[in-house]
């Protein structure tokens, strides 16, 4: 057995940079099942961050990340952004779903469908009435940031065991028992970062869930034709989010938006969803489509409200939730971290009152 004061299950970006933060004042062990961190979803991020993605409370999280990310000081030497710019346009059908981002959304500046056109050559301007524009979404350095926070939790004496999944978690008097395989791990807090898995880990605990619900998404890398130059175009999306696509190391990054419920799992691309979706992208724009160089698939999970959950059980001491992170948890990343540990080492939030509030898993109790 295996003691520490806090163990954090998931090796994600989620789990890597709360385990460091939490590193600072604790002796923490990060258990991932996988052979390496940032396997899943992590890994298969689109890399940007954009302030105004999101609910009132996720856009808290993002101000609240992105001076962090701009100076990541402890994680990495220069900024872990660059810029890349957000493009929305809507169809005459999509006004609607324009409108909707645009309220409560600061930074962003309405252009016409000719200037949209301007910025990507490619796009229809005969299926085009409205456009947004968000010059400060950048791409995020995810590898980098996920590195960074690895060598933190390291260099603050943390662990990370990988291959180690979890067949079993009990309360034992003051203490979390964590069973995988044949090793046994014990603190008195537990930290659930387990993605997909995270109610599955919490049922197995005895703690009850919080209706996490894992969506498939996915992408592919299409060729860009000799003598097309991409690489400043913005990331570009429908405003209804029926596809986007931005560039990527050459190639064009192209997703049909897809939000598909699964079971927790290592996700793979229906032949299917990726045709209907590349269809979708086609009618917008006249980028020639041919066979994918890439494509992969991905997991977004939510809670119901679509908002993370992040904080204590009301059912179980020291079993601390940080899940649903959705679309969200590489730009969320920073705040969520420094969160876990000013609630697990009696810190000062780095949010305000109520968007610790929002995020209390104690919204999903259930009377007993």
């Amino acid at each position: 057995m295996t003691s520490a004061d806090i163990i954090v299950i998931g090796g994600g970006i989620a789990g890597i940079s709360a385990a460091a933060m939490l590193a600072q004042d604790a002796q923490v062990i990060v258990l991932e099942r996988e052979a390496q961190t940032g396997y899943h979803s992590t890994g298969r991020s689109a890399a940007t961050f954009i302030r105004n993605y999101g609910n009132a409370t996720l856009r808290a999280l993002n101000a609240a990340a992105e001076p962090v990310l701009t100076e990541p000081e402890g994680i990495s030497d220069t900024s872990l952004l660059s810029p890349r710019g957000e493009l929305l346009v809507a169809t005459e059908a999509e006004i609607g779903a324009l409108e909707a981002y645009a309220k409560g959304s600061s930074g962003v500046e309405r252009i016409t469908p000719d200037e949209a056109v301007g910025m990507v050559p490619v796009l229809k301007r005969d299926k085009l009435v409205a456009a947004l524009y968000e010059e400060s979404a950048q791409d995020i350095d995810v590898d980098r940031l996920l590195q960074g926070y690895i060598r933190l939790l390291r260099a603050r004496g943390g662990r990370i065991e990988t291959e180690a999944e979890v067949t079993a978690i009990t309360r034992q008097g003051a203490d979390w028992q964590v069973t995988c395989g044949d090793h046994g791990y014990a603190a008195p807090i537990v930290v659930n970062a387990a993605g997909a898995w995270t109610d599955h880990l919490a049922a197995m605990a005895g703690v009850q869930t919080v209706g996490l619900q894992p969506f498939r998404r996915s992408a592919v890398l299409m060729a860009v034709p000799e003598g097309m130059e991409t690489s400043h175009w913005p990331l570009t999306a429908s405003a209804e989010e029926t596809w986007y696509a931005k560039p990527d190391a050459g190639k064009l990054l192209i997703s049909p938006a897809d939000e598909d419920p699964v079971a927790p799992q290592d996700a793979w691309p229906d032949d299917m969803v990726l045709a209907e979706g590349l269809h979708r992208f086609e009618e917008a724009t006249t980028f020639p489509i041919t066979r994918p160089t890439h494509s992969w698939a991905g997991l977004r999970s939510f809670v119901p409200d679509r908002t993370p959950v992040a904080g204590f059980a009301p059912d179980a001491p020291g079993f601390f939730w940080l899940a649903g992170q959705g679309g969200y948890g590489v730009q969320t990343a920073p705040t969520l971290a420094a969160l876990t540990h000013a609630l697990c080492c009696n810190a000062a939030p780095p949010v305000a009152p109520e968007v610790v509030a929002a995020l209390d898993p104690a919204r999903f109790a259930v009377p007993a």
